[in-house]
């Protein structure tokens, strides 16, 4: 039986030419990934923060610019929570509503009692507190150096 010669269906053209096809295809595969995550970031951080601690009810919410105090964050959220259950839900959102955001938080500290959860997400750090340790600790007074200066300013 004499072999018959099998027929291409699809030709390759040859790789030193471009293909409008392959092009095409790849620049779908990159597109579709970059702008997802570039669509996510669009909202800063620190927004995405005041938002979800808002949205649980969080008390006494203060923003700190601790920029020109340290290099370790660039701004420091102390937010109040009712109870241990409503300081654990507040840190909870705060970094569900990040992750849906696009930013990926390094570490959730204190969660296990609820007393003072802390949320590291890089260039913003979230302390989520109840009252009496906000009073005893008084972060905002220790980092907000707006009041240290009117101080030394009053004294010379």
């Amino acid at each position: 039986m004499p072999k018959t010669p099998r027929k291409k269906t699809s030709p390759r053209p040859p790789r030193s030419a471009p293909d409008a096809t392959r092009k095409k295809a790849s620049a779908r595969k990159t597109r579709g990934k970059s702008t997802t995550s570039a669509r996510k970031k669009t909202r800063p951080l620190a927004t995405v923060v005041a938002d979800a601690l808002d949205d649980m009810k969080g008390q006494e919410i203060t923003m700190l610019d601790v920029r020109h105090l340290t290099d370790v964050t660039d701004t420091m959220v102390v937010v109040s929570g009712r109870s241990d259950r409503h300081v654990r839900a507040l840190a909870d959102s705060v970094v569900e509503k990040c992750k849906a955001a696009g930013f990926r938080p390094i570490g959730v500290e204190g969660k296990e009692t609820g007393e003072w959860v802390l949320v590291d997400l890089g260039d913003v750090v979230v302390h989520v507190m109840q009252p009496r340790a906000r009073d005893f600790y008084n972060l905002e007074k220790l980092w907000d150096m707006s009041d240290r200066e009117a101080a030394a300013d009053l004294g010379t």
